[in-house]
C-alpha cells in the first residue's frame, strides 16, 4: 500500500514510519525540511520525500496522485497561544483539498478524546479540524487519544521533571483532574492496525488505557517507579496563568505549550467504551508499565523521538539549509584552535556534548545563561538531548538546535534558539588532527554588539576550557 505520511518529523509521526516500513508499506513522507529526514535510518526504497507546507496549497502540489492512504499527524499546539486553532483548520483544509485530488480511499487523523460538555481551546480545535476532514472525499478514521505516555512525550517530559526535581509540590487544583492515559506503544498499535480496515472507514474511537487516573496519581504512581518519596498539596488559588508560568519553570515545556496544556488539563478526558482494541488484539498496558518501558528506552539510550523535535515557529521555520551556510559578512567571531592527539576521541565527545555531560567547562556559567533565557521566556536548558552518543540534523541540544551533524565530515553545526539580540552559530570540526571551535554571532543593532562585548570575558573562560577538555585525549 502506498501511505502518505504527515507529521513525519513528530513525536508520533517518528515513530510510525518504521511500524509502517516493517510492514511492507511504501511511504510518502512529507515534511517542510527535508533535511530532519534521516534516510540512511531506513530501506529507501521503501521511502519517498517531498517537501510541503500544509499552509501553503500551492506546494501541496507535490502530493502523488496514486495514494492509497494517509495519515494527518499535524497539529499546532506548541507554535502559538492564541493562533494555533486556524492553524490548524487552514491546514487541515489544504490537507483535504489536496487529498481529495488523489486516490486515497482512507484517512487516519489521530485527534483527542472529547469531552461534549467543555472543551479547552485545544480539543475544540481538535474537534473542528476533524469535522474539516471529514468533508473529504475519502473515508476518514479518527482515533481519539488522551494523554499519551513514553519516553520524549511532553506529557511525560514533564512530569518526570516534577517528580524528580521536586520532592514537595504544591499545585493547582487542576492536579484532581481525570484522564485516561495511553501508552505509546498502544497508540501505535492503533494507527497501525485501523490501516485499510474497511470496517473502521468513516468511524471515531477514543483509545485510552486500562485505568481513569488524576493528573495528581499520575505524578505519585511515577514517583512510585522512580522509588520516591513525594508529598503534593493542591491548591484552589493559583491561576491558569500562575499555573503556565509554575510549569514553564519547573519544566522543560516552553511557555506556549504550558499555556495551552494548563488550559487541556482542566478539562476531563475519559474515552468513551469501545471494542477496537479487542478487534485489533491489542493488550492495553497499564500507566506502571508505560512509565517502566519509557525509563527502559532513556536507560538504553533509544528514545526514537522527543516532543522537542518539533521545529521552533520563531527561530528555524525557514528550514534548516537556510541556516547551512553560516554568515561572515556584519557578524563577530569567537575562534578557537587547539591540536588534537586522537582525533576518534575527540570527536565523541563532540557528538556527547550538552544534555546531562554538560559542556565540558564552566557548566554553571551555562546553567545561569540557562536560567536567565527561561526569566525572559526562552527555552533554557531543560530540553537537554534525545540521545547522549548519537545527534542528527533537526534535533534538539539544550537551547541550539542541531543544523548539520556528519561523523564522517568531522563537523557539527548547531544554532542557537535561546534568546538573542542577534543570530548565533557554534561550529565544531575537526581537521588535520586539529580541533576547530568557532562562534558566530550576527549582532541585531547595537545592543547585539554591546552583549556581544559584555559576554567576552565569558567567552575566553568557556570556549577555550571546552575546546582544551575536547582535545584532550
Amino acid at each position: 500500500m502506498k501511505v502518505l505520511l504527515t507529521g513525519v518529523t513528530g513525536y508520533i509521526g517518528k515513530r510510525l514510519l518504521p511500524v509502517l516500513i516493517e510492514d511492507g508499506h511504501q511511504i510518502v513522507c512529507c515534511t517542510r525540511d527535508k533535511g530532519r529526514v534521516d534516510l540512511d535510518a531506513y530501506n529507501q526504497d521503501q521511502v519517498d520525500i517531498i517537501e510541503v507546507n500544509f499552509l501553503d496549497p500551492e506546494s501541496l502540489k507535490k502530493i502523488p496522485k496514486d495514494i492509497n492512504a494517509a495519515y494527518y499527524l499535524i497539529h499546532s499546539m506548541s507554535a502559538s497561544i492564541e493562533d494555533f486553532s486556524e492553524m490548524e483548520r487552514q491546514c487541515a483544509v489544504n490537507f483535504r483539498n489536496a487529498i481529495n485530488k488523489t486516490n486515497t480511499s482512507q484517512v487516519i487523523y489521530l485527534s483527542g478524546i472529547v469531552n461534549d460538555d467543555e472543551l479547552s481551546d485545544h480539543l475544540r480545535s481538535r474537534k473542528v479540524v476533524e469535522e474539516t476532514l471529514y468533508e473529504g472525499e475519502y473515508q476518514l478514521t479518527t482515533l481519539r487519544a488522551g494523554i499519551i505516555v513514553g519516553s520524549g512525550s511532553s506529557s511525560f517530559e514533564i512530569m518526570r521533571d516534577l517528580v524528580e526535581k521536586l520532592p514537595v509540590m504544591v499545585t493547582p487544583k487542576w492536579l484532581n483532574t481525570k484522564s485516561q492515559p495511553i501508552a505509546i506503544r498502544n497508540v501505535l498499535q492503533f494507527l497501525k492496525g485501523v490501516l485499510g480496515r474497511e470496517v473502521c472507514y468513516g468511524k471515531n474511537y477514543d483509545i485510552g488505557g486500562p485505568e481513569v487516573l488524576t493528573y495528581k496519581e499520575m505524578l505519585l504512581k511515577l514517583a512510585k517507579v522512580r522509588k520516591l518519596k513525594r508529598f503534593i498539596f493542591t491548591v484552589p488559588v493559583m491561576t491558569p496563568k500562575l499555573s503556565s508560568y509554575w510549569l514553564y519553570f519547573v519544566t522543560s515545556t516552553s511557555y506556549k505549550l504550558a499555556v495551552n496544556l494548563v488550559d487541556s488539563m482542566k478539562v476531563e478526558v475519559i474515552g468513551k467504551p469501545n471494542n477496537l482494541s479487542t478487534d485489533l488484539g491489542i493488550q492495553l498496558l497499564t500507566y506502571e508499565e508505560a512509565i517502566g518501558l519509557a525509563f527502559d528506552r532513556i536507560e538504553q539510550n533509544s528514545v526514537i523521538s522527543s516532543w522537542t523535535d518539533a521545529l521552533s515557529a520563531d527561530t528555524i521555520e525557514p528550514g534548516l539549509n537556510h541556516f547551512m551556510k553560516v554568515p561572515t559578512h556584519g557578524c563577530l567571531t569567537d575562534q578557537r584552535k587547539v591540536n588534537v592527539t586522537d582525533e576518534s576521541s575527540a570527536l565523541s565527545k563532540i557528538w556527547s556534548i550538552g544534555g546531562e555531560k554538560g559542556w565540558y567547562y564552566g557548566n554553571w556559567l551555562w546553567e545561569i545563561r540557562g536560567f536567565l533565557d527561561k526569566l525572559v521566556g526562552g527555552v533554557g536548558l531543560r530540553r537537554g538531548r534525545k540521545n547522549q552518543d548519537t545527534i542528527s540534523a533537526g534535533e534538539t541540544l539544550d537551547f541550539w538546535r542541531v543544523i548539520y551533524a556528519s561523523k564522517e565530515n568531522r563537523r557539527l553545526l548547531l544554532y542557537a534558539e535561546m534568546k538573542l539580540p542577534g543570530e548565533a552559530w557554534l561550529e565544531f570540526k575537526i581537521k588535520e588532527n586539529q580541533l576547530i571551535q568557532t562562534a558566530t554571532f550576527r549582532p541585531k543593532g547595537l545592543w547585539g554588539r554591546l552583549y556581544w562585548y559584555l559576554v567576552i570575558p565569558f567567552h575566553h573562560l568557556i570556549f577555550q576550557g571546552m575546546a582544551n577538555h575536547i582535545a584532550r585525549n
